[in-house]
């Protein structure tokens, strides 16, 4: 039984008991005693690891809303907006015109062999001005070949007319969330899982993305590491038994450096038989793969104009956005959940989501209270001080989409939002005010993963263009570290085990080269990470 010390320059713990220390004891894993040097003789013979006593060490980061599968998105183009770096290093430049991301599917379609299908991914036309991507700029790709362009949101994609033909749609279909153009005609553009569910049904390979395996998720776990995560969810998984497979062999292997907590798609099941599932699942958890989450998802994406608002909608004046389960059933589905104890985390981008999301929580509880329940309403852009303080009053904790501020945060403020709302967006500050348990999200790979730079958004508020969008919100740098360490921990109901460096928690730790306390908010994205220890084992 080996007890190995760790010394840093100093470790930040996140323990009010102990809140800095320079030595951290490990033995099987777990945190053993956190202190100064006096660690070396406390607990008998030790062998001590000074690797990192010019280092700082924090937590290991808890990503609380992503998704396992962007690992795998990277086997597509990506064909977004802003620069990005895949799993294997290479940059992907972004695409800035719609004539630019025709030419680039262009040499792509080029490439392909006979009757293999198109598929891009990250694409976004709000950064964009003029007309739409429309059904001419992809069959001018290929009048033939399959083609699914998806958006970075994942809540809409755009495909050419063999698609359209193939999933049976047409002008006289009389379905939600088939765009039109102003003569009625269909624009290609799907908005929302029905449609899109039933198009990719015909093209082979987009489905794959939900059918997990081992290679992807050691490369998503590699991303992770890159950036001090230590644990992560996916947070909606189909749960197949192909996927559930490949969840159990990357997790259970030695060197596999993060913990996983993947949640069960509501949308995949009916109750009856999504409990059931939930049930197996949750009696099998281990250290690294822990079951018990639900992901509800009941509007879809702001920029994408599918999201729904309360009045007065939104501010360019598009249709308010789209139900994914309708409002006479959300409270059903919460009930049955609820009642066999999951912890429900719940999609809600547009305030009028959030409320609806909350109202049914309220009226579940009058019937079934359930102390500490920690549903957790994922992303809720828009909720404001009345909307939080019902949700403290209930139990009910944030989950923030932080980085948003930053990637649409302009876009918000002219388009979307408006200038005032858009002050209030991802509103940190007025949660942790009003009481709500907080926790802060890339939702990868929507944006990239990086605990830092999602706290220096919600501590700086800062766009793409520089303009700082509703100073008043902005957060602690001590509050921001929160929100990506012990925050998400307690969302996930897994505080007792990680979050925190304390005696019995797994032996989790992001190793940095500053401490991000000591400087201004400013300088949060500019900390380096140079490694994880994920159980008391030195991640590579």
């Amino acid at each position: 039984m080996t007890t190995t010390v760790f010394a840093a320059r100093r470790i930040v713990t996140l323990n009010p008991s102990i809140p800095t220390a320079t030595h951290v004891a490990v033995r099987d894993g777990r945190v053993l005693g956190v202190g100064g040097a006096e660690m070396l003789n406390a607990f008998g013979p030790v062998v001590l690891d000074d690797r990192f006593a010019e280092n700082v060490l924090l937590p290991g980061f808890v990503e609380g809303h992503g998704h396992a599968a962007a690992g795998q998105m990277w086997r597509m183009p990506y064909v977004g907006f802003f620069d990005r770096v895949a799993p294997d290093g290479t940059l992907w430049r972004g695409i800035k015109s719609i004539a630019e991301l025709v030419s680039r599917l262009r040499q792509l379609e080029a490439a392909l062999p006979e009757g293999a299908a198109l598929l891009a991914w990250g694409f976004d036309p709000i950064y964009f001005e003029g007309p739409r991507l429309g059904l001419a700029d992809l069959d001018a790709v290929s009048a033939t070949r399959l083609i699914i362009v998806g958006h970075i949101s994942g809540h809409i994609i755009n495909v050419n007319s063999p698609v359209l033909a193939a999933a049976g749609f047409s002008a006289d279909s009389n379905l939600d969330g088939l765009l039109r153009d102003a003569t009625g005609r269909l624009t290609g553009e799907l908005l929302g899982p029905a449609v899109m569910a039933r198009a990719a049904r015909e093209v082979p390979g987009w489905n794959d993305l939900r059918a997990f395996d081992v290679a992807g998720l050691r490369d998503f776990a590699g991303l992770a590491r890159r950036v001090g995560v230590t644990t992560s969810t996916d947070l909606v998984n189909p749960m197949t038994a192909s996927g559930e497979a490949a969840l159990r062999a990357a997790t259970s292997a030695e060197d596999f450096p993060i913990r996983l907590v993947p949640a069960l798609s509501q949308r995949d099941y009916g109750i009856e038989a999504g409990i059931a599932r939930l049930a197996a699942l949750r009696a099998s958890s281990t250290e690294r793969l822990h079951f018990g989450l639900v992901k509800l998802v009941v509007d879809g994406s702001i920029q994408g104009f599918s999201a729904r608002l309360r009045w007065p909608g939104y501010h360019n004046g598009a249709p308010n956005g789209m139900f994914y389960i309708a409002p006479a059933e959300l409270e059903a589905i919460v009930e049955a959940y609820h009642k066999v104890g999951a912890i429900l985390h719940i999609h809600t981008n547009g305030d009028e989501a959030s409320e609806l999301a909350v109202n049914a929580i309220e009226r579940v509880l009058q019937h079934h209270p359930r102390p500490d329940h920690r549903h957790t309403l994922q992303h809720g852009q828009m909720i404001d001080a009345a909307l939080f303080r019902r949700m403290a009053a209930l139990g009910i904790c944030a989950n923030l989409f932080a980085n948003h501020v930053y990637y649409w945060g302009d876009q918000h403020a002219a388009i979307t939002m408006g200038p005032s709302r858009a002050q209030r967006l991802d509103a940190c500050a007025t949660a942790l005010r009003e009481g709500v348990r907080l926790a802060i999200h890339s939702d990868v790979p929507v944006t990239p993963l990086d605990p830092l730079f999602t706290a220096w958004c919600a501590a700086v508020r800062q766009t793409a263009t520089g303009r700082v969008l509703g100073p008043a919100e902005r957060i602690s740098v001590a509050q921001a570290i929160h929100a990506i360490t012990l925050g998400p921990a307690i969302t996930l109901k897994l505080d007792h085990l990680i979050g925190s460096i304390d005696v019995g928690k797994f032996a989790d730790f992001a190793v940095l080269d500053s401490n991000p306390l000591d400087g201004p908010a400013e300088a949060l994205r500019e900390v380096k990470v140079l490694g994880t220890i994920l159980g008391g084992r030195v991640t590579a």
